[in-house]
């Protein structure tokens, strides 16, 4: 599975939303909910099932789900 269909599926989780489509250009206006309190369970949810660590620097200047991917995919290739 990719990283933006597990992604999609945390986001759904999170959010209690089935029917989230993400892309690489959504951002927290895009989803309703998406406050500092479900961005922080978000950023756990994605830690936990990529089973990678974000320091606060990456996930404070994240401007949209493509700099997620492309973060998760970083930490991804650092841990082979």
């Amino acid at each position: 599975m990719d990283t933006m269909t597990t992604l999609n599926g945390i986001f759904c989780e999170v959010f209690d939303e089935d029917s989230i489509q993400i892309t690489r250009e959504t951002t927290a206006d895009d989803v309703d909910g998406w406050d500092s309190l479900s961005h922080t369970n978000l950023i756990v949810a994605v830690e936990m099932a990529f089973n990678v660590r974000f320091n606060l620097k990456d996930t404070r200047t994240l401007k949209d789900v493509g700099e997620l991917i492309d973060l998760i995919d970083r930490k991804l290739a650092e841990k082979a």
